[in-house]
């Protein structure tokens, strides 16, 4: 079983910063995919960002430009950078993690982190 601990979130006015950060424990090797989702009131769950172990990235077109993922794999963790932030952007964070298997994959997920952008 693969842990995943979001953290990072809190409150911030519009044009803001947050790093979101995502450590992984556990049963953690081979972990090929780790991103971002988020989920915001009344909304369904959605990509934010995404990181392959080789450091290919995958960003949701409304956080282009503004949101930067990265990940190390020493330390089994990926961050958001997320920047000039947006209301919204307000939403519920998870991390994910997905393992690969020849015919499956699995997919973890964090308690997640709230983010709340606000005047």
């Amino acid at each position: 079983q693969v842990q995943l601990v979001e953290s990072g979130g809190g409150l911030v006015q519009p044009g803001g910063s947050l790093r979101l950060s995502c450590a992984a424990s556990g049963s953690i090797s081979s972990i090929n995919v780790m991103g971002w989702y988020r989920q915001g009131p009344g909304k369904q769950r959605e990509l934010v960002a995404s990181i392959t172990s080789g450091g290919m990235t995958n960003y949701a077109n409304f956080v282009k430009g503004r949101f930067t993922i990265s990940r190390d794999n020493a330390k089994n963790a990926v961050y958001l950078q997320m920047n000039s932030l947006k209301p919204e952007d307000t939403a519920v964070y998870y991390c994910n993690a997905d393992r690969y298997y020849i015919k499956d994959v699995r997919r973890y997920w964090g308690q997640g982190t709230q983010v709340t952008v606000s005047s």
